[in-house]
C-alpha cells in the first residue's frame, strides 16, 4: 500500500529525512516512533505531498507519487490527520469532517459521514459546536474523522494521542483498534509506544531523520 524507497527531504536547506526506507503493506497498522524533531511529521508530509523528496520515491498503491501533488492523495482514498489538527475554527465539526468530501466531490458523503458517526458517537453530539468551542482532545477527535473522511484505504495520523486527556487516549485506541478491525491501513507516529504498541503490526524507530525497524513492540 505505502512504499518510502531511499527518501531524503530538505527543509530551508537542511536535511530532515536521510535516505529513509520503509513499506506498510496493505491492511496493517504501523508505528512509526520517535522523539520530537526526528522527523517523524516530515516523514508524513513527505508521503502527501505536502513536502518534496530531495529524492527517492514515495510509491502508493504502487504508483510512484514523489512528484505529484498534495491534493492527488485524496483522490486515492488517503485520509491524513496532522499533528496540530488544522481545523476551520470557525466552520461547525461536521462541516469540518465534510470539507474534504466536498473538495473530492464524493458521492457516498452522507454515508461516511454516517459510518463516522456511528464510529464515535461523541463526535455527533457536538457535531453543531464550531471547532474553536472544543477542547484538545475533542478537536483530535474531529481531526480524524476528517481523515477518515476520504481515508478508505490509507490513514496518516501523525501524534493522534499528543496533548490528550488518559480518557480520550483511551477513546482513540478503541477507534483505532476498530479501524484496524475493518481492514484499514493506517501509519502513525507517536514519540514512544505508550498508546500504540497494542495496536501496530510492526514499528519503525526514527531517530536523526534515519528509520529502522524497532526491534520490539513491548
Amino acid at each position: 500500500m505505502l512504499e518510502l524507497k531511499n527518501v531524503t527531504t530538505e527543509i530551508a536547506g537542511t536535511t530532515i529525512l536521510r535516505d529513509v526506507s520503509f513499506s506498510v503493506t496493505k491492511g496493517s497498522m504501523v508505528g512509526l516512533i520517535g522523539r520530537n524533531g526526528a522527523g517523524k511529521t516530515t516523514s508524513l508530509r513527505s508521503i502527501m505531498g505536502l513536502l518534496k523528496p530531495k529524492s527517492g520515491q514515495v510509491i502508493i498503491n504502487g504508483t510512484d507519487m514523489t512528484k505529484q501533488g498534495s491534493f492527488e492523495r485524496a483522490g486515492m482514498s488517503i485520509g491524513y490527520m496532522p499533528e496540530d489538527r488544522r481545523l476551520v475554527p470557525d466552520l461547525t465539526v461536521e462541516e469540518n469532517i465534510m470539507a474534504p468530501a466536498w473538495a473530492c466531490k464524493l458521492n457516498n458523503a452522507e454515508a461516511r459521514l454516517a459510518w463516522i458517526y456511528e464510529m464515535m458517537p461523541e463526535v455527533e453530539a457536538f457535531s453543531d459546536r464550531r471547532a474553536l468551542q472544543l477542547s484538545g482532545g475533542q478537536q483530535k477527535l474531529v481531526a480524524l474523522a476528517r481523515a477518515m473522511m476520504t481515508g478508505t484505504h490509507l490513514l496518516l495520523l501523525d501524534e493522534p494521542f499528543e496533548g490528550v486527556a488518559p480518557a480520550l487516549s483511551r477513546r482513540l485506541v478503541s477507534v483505532l483498534s476498530t479501524l484496524k478491525d475493518e481492514g484499514l491501513t493506517v501509519l502513525l507516529s507517536e514519540s514512544d509506544q505508550s498508546h500504540s504498541a497494542d495496536l501496530v503490526d510492526k514499528a519503525f524507530q526514527i531517530e536523526r531523520g534515519s528509520v529502522e525497524p524497532l526491534a520490539s513492540l513491548t
